[in-house]
């Protein structure tokens, strides 16, 4: 079974986490398709809409990929359970497919040090040409590491993040220690489409290479849609 997983308001995936969660209280032991089946029924009961979302579910492979095209109407990837499978607290019993973008930001910071980065923290100006920080890449390769150490340059003052602090991810509270650098590298990255309400990747990008054939006008402005095809 597949189902869409979409992503939206913080409000309404609160309210949609507290009543899945009371839904499954007494009803863990249960195969999927009985609890979805019931779930169904509890939205068709109570006429829940509005802020309460049902999200698609399908058995059919085809229907499961056109879903995929759906990213412009909110789809983060799908999500594959087991028909017979009761629900497993702290176990990663199933298996999600995220849609990833391949595009450009630029890199604004580091963690780690000018001549052995360890992460980066890509940004996109706006269209007041305002640098906002739109996430953080994973731990880097050697390979890329290396290159992008290659191309780096401390910050010169003023930088347009002195003075801000950044967390670890999205929804954490821990803070980076980071480098300001000089925001003109191209990165190429892979990123899910998931954002928050910033415009922000609420998930960590990938860094592919250093675009040295793309220039720092040519990086989409932060809110544009990526050009590129998804890849997953």
């Amino acid at each position: 079974m597949a189902e869409f997983v979409g992503f939206g308001g913080g409000e309404a995936s609160a309210v949609d986490g507290q009543l899945h969660h009371l839904f499954l209280e007494q009803r863990v032991s249960w195969p999927y398709s009985r609890r979805r089946a019931a779930l169904e029924a509890l939205f068709a009961e109570r006429q829940l809409s509005g802020s309460l979302a049902l999200c698609p579910s399908t058995t059919d492979p085809d229907e499961a990929r056109e879903w995929l095209n759906w990213t412009a109407a909110g789809l983060e990837g799908l999500c594959f359970k087991r028909l017979g499978e009761p629900y497993l607290p702290g176990r990663r019993a199933w298996r999600k497919y995220k849609v990833r973008e391949t595009t450009e930001a630029l890199v604004g910071a580091i963690t780690g040090t000018v001549a052995s980065p360890t992460t980066l923290l890509p940004g996109r100006y706006d269209q007041r040409g305002h640098l906002h920080y739109t996430g953080h890449t994973t731990v880097l390769r050697p390979g890329i590491a290396r290159e992008v150490a290659g191309h780096l340059s401390a910050g010169r003052r003023p930088h347009p993040w002195q003075g801000r602090t950044f967390t670890a991810g999205w929804g954490s509270r821990e803070t980076l220690e980071v480098v300001l650098v000089q925001p003109d590298i191209v990165l190429e990255i892979a990123a899910d489409v998931a954002r928050d309400a910033a415009g922000r990747w609420r998930h960590p990008v990938r860094a592919h290479r250093i675009r040295t054939d793309v220039g720092v006008e040519d990086v989409p402005l932060l809110g544009e849609r990526e050009q590129d095809a998804g890849t997953l």
